[in-house]
């Protein structure tokens, strides 16, 4: 039982055969089916099932920017007026560039940002131009923005349970 949500011992063994990610393969939940002696069919719908009852919250993926030539990789940050940081928060959000955009408390004086939208380009320009049309989408709402550069991967990962007896 977790946060009031009871999981499945099946499901608890599909979440441990994937928290780790899915294979590379052309039909991953098929893999993952036969590892567990279960149908296809079935590990699909029991995922949708915890997807919907909020056990998982989304199947997605993490990539590596890097390795697909991504050099540049910067979060951009925007200091927006609360009253309307959500509604351009999502705006920015949808832009098909913009991998991942949250609003996040501002630590004044030293960090008045509020919005954080991660953008990657092949090189620092790209991001830089990228980071423009935030801009120019955000308009005079815009108070304040700045670029922070990634310099290393860090290691991306989600929940991950323990197995069944482990401490």
């Amino acid at each position: 039982m977790t946060d009031g949500i009871t999981i499945e011992a099946t499901d608890r063994r599909i979440i441990e055969a994937t928290q780790g990610g899915l294979p590379f393969v052309p039909a991953p939940y098929a893999e993952i089916a036969a590892g567990l002696g279960l149908a296809e069919a079935e590990v699909m719908a029991r995922l949708e099932a915890m997807l919907a009852r909020g056990v998982i919250r989304r199947i997605g993926a993490a990539p590596n920017h890097y390795a697909l030539g991504l050099g540049a990789n910067g979060m951009t940050v925007w200091d927006l007026p609360d009253e309307t940081a959500e509604r351009l928060g999502a705006a920015v959000g949808a832009l098909a560039f913009v991998t991942h955009c949250y609003l996040r408390p501002r630590a004044l004086p030293d960090w008045p940002y509020n919005l954080f939208a991660m953008v990657h380009g092949h090189d620092r320009p790209e991001v830089e131009a990228k980071a423009a049309e935030i801009a120019a989408l955000l308009g005079p709402a815009c108070r304040a923005r700045d670029i922070l550069y990634s310099t290393r991967i860090l290691k991306k990962t989600g929940l991950r349970l323990k197995r069944q007896g482990e401490t």
